[in-house]
């Protein structure tokens, strides 16, 4: 009886091909967005001020279902500690004690501490992505283009350290490139277009450098997107989002795989949308 509620749980929460895990899904999903909503409200004083005792009760409610929700999910995973130290896992546990804390928190700035303590709210949004099945795919197509970002990054940190060389001679200090390690922030600052403009080139040679770095950074802004878009498209074309294993909890198998390519357990025959 036990084994077949926890394998019920586990459908609902953990996987979306079914009516029920779809409609437990929107559901925590607007909850997730009127926590939000409410601590962004929260953060107006005058609302606060005229609205408390309404914020420390909706709290209350909110960290009620997050906690509930957190120790269901510890309760109906197959692997429990693989899933308390996940990401998501994390994130759970983060959602759900910034108000339990406040009680820990003694001496004379203890408001202050519970008033820092209660921003951590905010992570839960990041719950939103555990809802979206599209979440999930974008983090595997990250860590599936992580080679390739890094090679870049690395890239672009040496054409910035170059660049930052070079105007450092070329325009000195009294152009305000005092060092070298200011002239690869206005490199950087550039190289992205964000121009703040508290760093300028004053001689012809600094300006040409200047506008091919400009020009530059259109150019390179668009590589990660191309290389994550890639990712994305190759993984929406060959994995299957929702068939899920019941055992180790991991996705993106074949629909007709009829065992699990991680753990090896059976699939059990999956209703694919």
């Amino acid at each position: 009886m036990q084994k077949k509620l926890r394998h019920t749980l586990y459908k609902i929460i953990f996987e979306s091909d079914t009516p029920p895990g779809k409609l437990f899904d929107i559901v925590l999903l607007i909850i997730i967005v009127l926590n939000v909503v409410t601590v962004m409200c929260e953060s107006v004083p005058l609302i606060r001020r005229n609205y408390a005792i309404y914020f420390i009760i909706l709290e209350w409610i909110f960290t009620s279902i997050f906690t509930l929700e957190y120790f269901i999910r510890i309760y109906s995973a197959p692997k429990r500690w693989d899933y308390i130290f996940s990401f998501y896992g994390i994130i759970d546990f983060l959602a759900s004690i910034p108000v339990y804390l406040g009680f820990f928190i003694g001496g004379a700035r203890s408001l202050l501490i519970i008033r820092t303590l209660r921003l951590l709210r905010v992570f839960r949004v990041f719950k939103v992505s555990r809802v979206l099945n599209a979440g999930d795919t974008l983090m595997k197509a990250l860590k599936s283009s992580k080679e390739k970002i890094g090679i870049f990054l690395f890239t672009v940190l040496m054409v910035v350290i170059l660049i930052g060389t070079l105007m450092y001679l070329i325009e000195g200090e009294e152009s305000g490139f005092t060092s070298i390690p200011k002239s690869i922030y206005w490199a950087i600052v550039t190289l992205t277009t964000v121009g703040y403009g508290d760093l300028t080139p004053h001689t012809s040679i600094g300006q040409f450098f200047s506008a091919i770095l400009m020009i530059t950074g259109y150019a390179i802004i668009a590589v990660p997107t191309g290389i994550i878009t890639v990712e994305l498209a190759r993984r929406d074309f060959h994995e299957h989002k929702t068939l899920v294993c019941p055992e180790c909890g991991k996705g993106g198998h074949d629909p007709d795989a009829r065992y699990c390519k991680y753990c090896g357990a059976g699939l059990k025959k999956q209703k694919l949308v």
